[in-house]
């Protein structure tokens, strides 16, 4: 039972990283990616459907986004959705293709966006702490119902507080390269 308590945590803690790296993936440096666009929802055919959904998306320079509609009745509401995300980009087409050039970072976007980097961060450790609590707490419970004897609970929240620590060492680890990334330019 308690490797049980163990092993959700540990899931918990992992699905919370896993979903830090897929937000900061998502924010915008000054290279082109691909992931950029994975917020943008395009009207397909009256559904909000994501742009990787009905395209294929290339980054071919580091300062260009290519997307290739599968659909070319589509190309209309795949620039309107970029026009309309906040990442403030101007796409471009040529009937076949869409190109999307990323400008060059300001250094006050640079700040901003760093500190983006860290509220995000700082909320997956929020996280991380409340995954330790729930343990704690269903350990305790555990122990009240006699179930599990103190000596195993100890042991149990020491195993807990380790992964906890290793988890937010991964998300520090996360923020210190986006930051870096960010800054770079």
């Amino acid at each position: 039972m308690i490797r049980n308590v163990i092993g959700d945590a540990k899931r918990r803690m992992e699905k919370t990283v896993g979903d830090l790296a897929e937000q900061l993936a998502g924010l915008r440096t000054g290279r082109a990616s691909v992931h950029l666009l994975d917020h943008v929802m395009v009207e397909y055919y009256g559904v909000p459907t994501p742009i990787s959904q009905v395209a294929t998306l290339h980054a071919p320079e580091p300062n260009l986004i290519t997307i290739q509609p599968w659909d070319m009745s589509q190309m209309g509401a795949i620039e309107r959705a970029i026009l309309a995300s906040d990442l403030g980009l101007n796409p471009s087409n040529d009937g076949k293709l869409i190109r999307v050039p990323i400008p060059p970072l300001t250094e006050e976007r640079r700040v901003s966006l760093v500190k983006h980097v860290r509220k995000v961060a700082e909320e997956h450790r929020t996280a991380v702490r409340n995954v330790r609590r729930d343990a704690k707490d269903h350990l305790r419970k555990m122990v009240k119902e006699k179930e599990i004897s103190e000596d195993e609970e100890r042991r149990a929240l020491d195993e807990i507080q380790k992964l906890t620590d290793e988890y937010i060492e991964k998300i520090d680890e996360l923020s210190r390269l986006k930051e870096a990334e960010i800054l770079q330019g």
